[in-house]
């Protein structure tokens, strides 16, 4: 069986960290997204996949290449304008001649996509659809079931009046190839407000399939900073972190004795943390920082190449790659792009977003 994985969005609600960076680039744990993505699919036996590419496709494609290195075989469908999420679909219509697996390539899972398929078969499906409980749905796709789990409604984002239900469309979906004659060529068209809607109008066979496992959509930074928290902590996967207090540490990193640091934690290569430094998990540090004297880091995400300031505090928020924050400096709940420099003793307002190039003073 294939799948095709939907990479070509701009992520814009991920800004400042999706502005140089595809969505599903950003690094979790040190690696791009994507990898963990790819690895799933690979466990669950699905070796060949479509990456369906738009914005920002180049450096997807220079760092996986064929796959081989994951063990999967990559292919690329290349949209030249966005043609939302069935548009890219039918785009690559070439590579699909039998069942195959959808999913949105902003979403970690563990679906068991084994018991999706039989449940999709046993029901003779032209379309599953995975869902999942959230607390909030009116940011989701709400999607309402009939007796025997076949898909009576969709309602995209609800007001909190129109909620029915928790369970929202997850993202993942097995589809029949005859769905791809409903879908116009050459144009943007949505699962989500055109093409199900119209299935369903035609009596045709939508089936749910309601799963309880792990899930999150990494499509903001509060979630995205959610995921490496979760990964850490031994949520969401044996990523070598299982207790919440293990400390990996990369090759070639320096660490000052009197440095202090509480897991989980985990720093990537060739990494400087200066005397009296003070890191309290969960933190992921990318590969060829500098933290300095006395600063003092916690439960926040860090890119690669970023220089912490003696006695900074920076406190959950996410540092892009290229960062200088010079001395002196407290960082709250802050997001910035890549590039940013800030002077001395800047303290930007809790909340803040910082687009990438930006000297603050």
């Amino acid at each position: 069986m294939k799948a095709i994985i939907l990479v070509g969005g701009q992520g814009t609600r991920l800004r400042p960290l999706s502005i140089n960076t595809p969505k599903s680039m950003v690094p979790v744990l040190n690696v791009p997204f994507l990898s963990h993505v790819l690895r799933y699919l690979s466990s669950c036996g699905i070796k060949d996949i479509i990456l369906t590419q738009g914005h920002l496709a180049a450096p997807i494609e220079q760092y996986f290449g064929n796959g081989q290195s994951l063990g999967v075989n990559l292919v690329y469908s290349v949209e030249h304008e966005a043609l939302g999420t069935a548009g890219a679909i039918k785009n690559a219509e070439r590579y699909l001649d039998d069942t195959f697996i959808t999913l949105n390539g902003d979403i970690f899972t563990h679906l068991d996509l084994s018991a999706m398929l039989r449940a999709h078969r046993d029901k003779k499906a032209l379309v599953s659809i995975a869902l999942t409980p959230v607390d909030d749905p009116t940011k989701y796709g709400l999607v309402e079931t009939a007796d025997g789990g076949r898909v009576s409604r969709f309602l995209e984002k609800p007001s909190p009046a129109q909620i029915t239900t928790n369970m929202i469309n997850a993202g993942t979906y097995i589809i029949e190839p005859e769905v791809l004659k409903y879908i116009p060529a050459g144009e943007n068209h949505s699962f989500e407000r055109q093409l199900f809607p119209r299935l369903l109008n035609e009596c045709q066979a939508v089936y749910a399939y309601p799963s309880s496992a792990y899930w999150i959509d990494i499509g903001s930074p509060e979630k995205y900073s959610q995921l490496n928290r979760d990964l850490l902590c031994g949520e969401g996967g044996d990523f070598g972190f299982s207790r919440g207090n293990e400390i990996v540490i990369g090759r070639g990193c320096q660490l000052h004795p009197t440095a202090r640091i509480s897991g989980p934690v985990l720093v990537g290569e060739n990494c400087i943390i200066g005397a009296n430094a003070c890191i309290a998990g969960p933190v992921v540090i990318g590969a060829e920082c500098r933290i300095e004297d006395e600063a003092t880091l916690t439960e926040s995400v860090i890119w690669q190449n970023v220089t912490i300031g003696a006695e900074c505090k920076v406190v959950s928020s996410i540092i892009a790659n290229h960062c200088h924050l010079k001395a002196g400096g407290k960082y709250e709940n802050v997001v910035l792009g890549d590039n940013v420099t800030a002077e001395c003793g800047c303290a930007p307002e809790p909340g803040s977003k910082i687009s990438p190039g930006i000297l603050m003073i």
